[in-house]
């Protein structure tokens, strides 16, 4: 078997892991606020649901500029690719992705990066089999910290089911809007048995009224000695409609007042 087939086979068991990076939630226990008072995890989580619910209903449409980049490392051999993609999103049709310029590999590019692409558009079409929500996991309140001067709960998260597109670790979310502003996951199942460890750093920010990915890290451990790195970029945005109503009045939530923190509006 050649370098080129050996590795073109490998390359099938990082596509959920680049699933993973493109994703950017009840509780059983309670903890502190980021105001040091106590929290209702019940109302923490309504908090995360409603912000998610009207994000989805208030973002219309929106463009970027992606940049993908991933390098493979062994005792065989290096190799890198990257790719440029135009993302242009309407909440009636879903995402469409246009290449732009892409380098390197062709195997990476062709069985990686391209169909993460492919994953994502059609992960739009069932997103709540892959939703941060309480049908697909079980939340811990874990404590509070300043977040880039933001008060955020951490928590950890575990999947309630085996499924490779979800995953297990800890998230953090914005106390005044309740949206997800960083997550250090591994998925919640080795997709590969060619696969010893994946760590994801995934972190969002808000632009203009709304929380959207900024960068997603994955790190994977090939069982036969081998590293991949996988590092997407997603910004710069452009949001193609006016700001939302809604979502700044879900912004204004009872978890905001709640923590007694500002909702920075």
């Amino acid at each position: 078997m050649n370098f080129r087939t050996y590795f073109s086979r490998r390359c099938q068991v990082f596509l959920p892991l680049t699933f993973l990076c493109l994703a950017a939630p009840a509780w059983s226990q309670e903890g502190p606020t980021p105001s040091g008072t106590t929290a209702d995890t019940t109302q923490v989580v309504q908090a995360i649901e409603r912000h998610n619910e009207a994000q989805a209903r208030a973002l219309e449409r929106y463009q970027a500029l992606r940049h993908y980049s991933i390098t493979y490392k062994s005792w065989i051999k290096n190799i890198t690719a990257t790719m440029d993609v135009k993302l242009e999103f309407d909440a009636a049709s879903g995402k469409t992705f246009q290449i732009v310029s892409e380098s390197g590999s062709r195997t990476l590019r062709e069985k990686v990066l391209k169909r993460a692409l492919e994953s994502e558009r059609e992960a739009f079409l069932n997103q709540s089999a892959t939703a941060l929500s309480r049908e697909n996991y079980k939340f811990q309140l874990l404590g509070s910290e300043n977040l880039e001067g933001r008060p955020t709960y951490i928590l950890q998260v575990e999947p309630v089911s085996p499924n490779p597109y979800l995953y297990r670790g800890k998230i953090w979310v914005d106390a005044a809007d309740a949206a997800v502003s960083k997550m250090e996951v591994q998925p919640a199942k080795n997709p590969s048995f060619w696969i010893v460890q994946t760590n994801i750093h995934h972190t969002s920010s808000k632009v203009g009224d709304f929380w959207l990915p900024q960068q997603s890290l994955s790190e994977t451990k090939v069982r036969i000695g081998g590293k991949a790195t996988l590092t997407i970029d997603y910004g710069p945005y452009e949001i193609s409609q006016p700001s939302s109503p809604a979502l700044i009045r879900s912004g204004d939530s009872e978890l905001a007042t709640a923590a007694r923190v500002p909702t920075g509006r």
